[in-house]
């Protein structure tokens, strides 16, 4: 007579296991979308950064909204046309200030950072130099000018000798042919053969072109997105909650919802940051005379998107461009960077962030540690929204539903 406890058989009913077939495809089909997402990473922050947008325009929408009783669709294009307007407005009033400073800055701080690395370099400390190309390009261009009396009769004899045997030579050597022939072999050539030739003739040019290029599409990406997003968000909710099971529908609308409201309010709080930032030192900086204090302003203040790192970067431009101006108001600017970032660390954030976000500095630098080493700019920009959004569902998912405790508010 079999023992029951020590037999293979159950006396009760035992549940459902899944088969190592289902089981198997599961795991290739995580590990699929983690290998999706990573290779993916730049095109789903860059969707992340849309949705920010839209949750920004839908707060705007929402706050216009308890003023003016009018529909949504109109609130939102007010909004849209406010902000394009003051964009314009900043643009057109401020934007020549802007990068005449800007300008100044770049040569100040660079000049500055040549003199850091002369006086360390007296010291044993040697830095890599910042551009030696110019430096280099420079060198070069005087020894021509020194020379080039020398080699001008040189390059007049070969001009006419290439004159004179011009045709010869691009019809044995293989050169591109000209006129109507040389259009027709460049519209058969590939995209990117064309794209190799336009960089190799306009040099940096075609990179800075390219480049301006690629922040446009960006950011028309973006502003698409979170008007997309800002015009209807219960359709892009409700369609995410479709896809969960209808048991748990409720708690997953309570959850979108729940990241909805804490992106929100975070966002606005750190706007408010960015703008007293901005304003305090662009006050205190011109308070003391030092030159291109609007634009020293402005990019403290975008920095401040940046939690920790972004501060730092502000500070070190700030004290470079001091540095011209000399040891008076090199000690001033150092004296007004520490007085906003106290006035930002002990007062603002606090005061402003408590109820949207409640992280502790060395956990907000470590994500963004993490963040950037795994997506680079993108990461390290977006630390804090991820973050937010990662405390929420822990919040949600793991101590209430789970541990069946209370979380933080």
């Amino acid at each position: 007579m079999p023992i029951p406890f020590l037999s293979g058989d159950s006396a009760g009913p035992q549940p459902r296991g899944w088969s190592p077939a289902v089981s198997g495809i599961a795991v290739v089909a995580f590990v699929a979308l983690l290998a999706l997402a990573w290779m993916a990473a730049s095109t789903l922050l860059l969707v992340f950064a849309g949705i920010l947008l839209g949750v920004f325009l839908d707060g705007l929408t929402r706050l216009l909204g308890k003023v003016l009783p009018a529909g949504r669709g109109l609130r939102l294009s007010l909004v849209s046309l406010a902000l394009a307007g003051f964009t314009l407005g900043l643009v057109a009033f401020g934007g020549a200030t802007i990068v005449q400073q800007g300008r100044d800055l770049g040569q100040t701080v660079a000049a500055q950072a040549g003199t850091v690395r002369e006086k360390l370099k007296d010291y044993g400390i040697d830095v890599p130099e910042i551009a030696p190309g110019n430096r280099r390009a420079d060198a070069k261009s005087g020894g021509s000018q020194d020379s080039g009396g020398k080699d001008s009769d040189t390059k007049d004899a070969a001009a006419k000798d290439s004159g004179t045997k011009g045709e010869d030579d691009s019809a044995g050597s293989g050169q591109k042919p000209g006129g109507l022939a040389g259009l027709a072999s460049g519209a058969m050539k590939s995209p990117g053969s064309l794209l190799s030739d336009a960089g190799s003739v306009l040099g940096p040019a075609a990179t800075v072109v390219i480049g301006l290029f690629s922040a446009l599409g960006n950011a028309l990406v973006i502003v698409f997105l979170g008007l997309s997003v800002a015009a209807d968000p219960a359709a892009y909710r409700d369609g995410l909650v479709r896809f969960v099971p209808p048991a748990h529908r409720a708690r997953a609308t309570a959850l979108l919802d729940g990241m909805g409201e804490t992106l929100r309010h975070w966002l606005f709080g750190q706007l408010i940051t960015m703008a007293v930032i901005f304003l305090c030192t662009w006050a205190g900086l011109a308070f003391l005379g030092i030159g291109g204090a609007l634009i020293l302003g402005l990019q403290a203040g975008l920095l401040a998107f940046i939690p920790t790192i972004g501060p730092l970067i502000a500070g070190v431009v700030i004290v470079l461009a001091a540095l011209a101006s000399g040891t008076t108001a090199l000690l001033g600017a150092l004296g007004v960077y520490l007085a906003v970032q106290t006035l930002e660390s002990y007062g603002l954030t606090p005061f402003i962030q408590k109820r949207a976000l409640d992280i502790p500095p060395a956990t907000i630098f470590a994500g963004q540690l993490v963040l950037g080493v795994i997506f680079g700019l993108w990461g390290i920009a977006l630390a804090l929204p991820l973050m937010a959004v990662v405390k929420v569902l822990l919040a949600q998912l793991y101590i209430e539903d789970t541990l069946h405790e209370e979380a933080e508010a």
